[in-house]
């Protein structure tokens, strides 16, 4: 949240602490297209249920969810299971060692532009 901030990535930061919390607010929204986020900067480590758990539930959300977000998986882990899992599911866009920079603000961006462009 501070480097979105700091370099002035986001209009609006929306943080979540929880899987639990990250997926009843997804549903919340997920009648409303233009209010559903964007980006999801996913921490595989979180409190109670990690960032794979997120991925597991995502996976049963309405495809008009699915198909708005894009996801970031974010982690400080050097294991390279937890690079490949992450790689390797279908709704990771990509994985982005923390802590986040300038440099990876602009690749995430950069998703970003691509996926608008091609919807």
């Amino acid at each position: 949240q501070q480097a979105m901030k700091k370099y002035e990535f986001a209009e609006e930061v929306i943080l979540k602490n929880s899987v639990r919390s990250a997926i009843s607010y997804l549903k919340e929204l997920g009648n409303s297209q233009d209010a559903l986020p964007q980006l999801i900067f996913l921490d595989i480590n979180m409190p109670e249920l990690n960032g794979f758990d997120f991925l597991n539930e995502y996976a049963h959300l309405p495809e008009t969810i699915q198909n708005k977000c894009i996801i970031m998986m974010l982690s400080t882990s050097l294991n390279k299971e937890d690079h490949d899992r992450a790689n390797g599911n279908p709704h990771v866009a990509k994985f982005l060692n923390k802590p986040l920079d300038k440099n990876k603000l602009s690749e995430v961006k950069d998703i970003l532009l691509e996926k608008m462009y091609l919807d």
